[in-house]
């Protein structure tokens, strides 16, 4: 059972002084959680890519890049790379520097993307919303083959023959499809053989065990082994010492978060109550004291099938040593249990 840390780096004002945080700010403060992270022994890393006033990261490889320098084991994705407005050539390349960098630990993480800013910076028709990443997806599974690249399609220029340069230090970088939880993009990383990760951020987690079940039979279905691939999870989340602590630090920025985004989307006032149901033991938020955390990661495995599991956190802003407190409690007492349990389940 793998076990993560993810985050957005909102840079929303926080709620309690009112305060924005600096871009420069929240970009120091995820190196040093991605240390921290390391420091403690959790397997991943993982940034997202937004292109947003209240996001700090729209290059995930640059921020993974810096980090790369200053740990030594945890692995460094993204979360995601929006392929469909982004050249999967130079995704490719950029990420191949970060595998060099960090000694064979990059990641890409591809996926359509939750927010539309950037296909209109860059140029892209949203008409084309699907077919932009079935077509750049394939052109990014062909590179990670490497070797000379024949290539056609309709939104990017055909390749005749050209190999594309460096070359990761791995033999094929993990590419991993981000799902929102459609039946559709399961489908299609079953059909590929490609490992998936899925937002479980609303909702009861065991709601996505049909999904990850048609993931596998798809998978079976087109001649791909079924144990080798990965499945993740990525969910909101936050660990302190008690379950009561966790909740009254973590609600005030997750309030926060969620309005601003339902605002946008026009879902309801997220109050508390919709907290403490989403914290509960069947919801999908993992807030609480480690053995709680690693309660409910236990139930996602067994009941699920999650194989990786990404903790958000923070959601919104927060202040960074409570941000560190919690990566610590992740990985020095959460994993320990999860990891313990997990074993001595599957070696039954």
């Amino acid at each position: 059972m793998e076990l993560g840390i993810s985050t957005f780096a909102e840079t929303l004002p926080d709620p309690h002084t009112g305060r924005t945080i600096t871009y420069a700010e929240r970009l120091q403060d995820i190196i040093g959680e991605m240390e921290m992270a390391d420091k403690v022994g959790l397997d991943v890393y993982a940034v997202g890519e937004h292109h947003r006033s209240d996001y700090a990261v729209s290059a995930p490889e640059v921020i993974l890049a810096a980090g790369a320098a200053r740990t030594s084991s945890i692995r460094l994705s993204s979360a995601v790379t929006v392929l469909s407005s982004d050249d999967p050539v130079r995704v490719h390349e950029r990420f191949a520097m970060l595998d060099g960098i960090s000694g064979g630990r990059a990641e890409i993480m591809a996926g359509r993307g939750s927010f539309i800013e950037s296909f209109p910076l860059f140029g892209y028709d949203l008409n084309d919303y699907d077919e932009l990443f079935e077509e750049k997806l394939e052109l990014l599974l062909q590179l990670q083959k490497g070797g000379p690249i024949h290539w056609e399609g309709k939104h990017r220029a055909p390749i005749n023959g050209l190999e594309v340069f460096p070359r990761p230090e791995q033999s094929e970088m993990p590419i991993w499809i981000a799902s929102g939880g459609t039946p559709n993009s399961t489908v299609r990383a079953g059909k590929l053989g490609l490992p998936i990760a899925l937002a479980i951020i609303g909702g009861s987690p065991r709601n996505f065990a049909p999904l990850v079940e048609l993931y596998k039979q798809t998978a079976a279905h087109a001649g791909h082994r079924i144990e080798p691939l990965g499945i993740a999870s990525h969910s909101h989340g936050f660990v302190w010492d008690t379950d009561e602590e966790a909740a009254d630090l973590f609600f005030p920025s997750t309030q926060q978060g969620m309005n601003k985004i339902g605002s946008e989307r026009g879902w309801g006032n997220y109050t508390r109550r919709s907290f403490d149901i989403a914290r509960s033991e069947n919801g999908a938020l993992y807030c609480g004291s480690p053995e709680t955390v690693a309660r409910k990661i236990i139930d996602l495995r067994k009941n699920v099938g999650i194989k990786r599991f990404l903790l958000h956190t923070p959601l919104g802003t927060m202040p960074h040593d409570q941000v560190m407190k919690s990566i610590r409690l992740f990985g020095e007492e959460v994993a320990p249990i999860v990891r313990d349990e997990i074993a001595q389940w599957e070696g039954r």
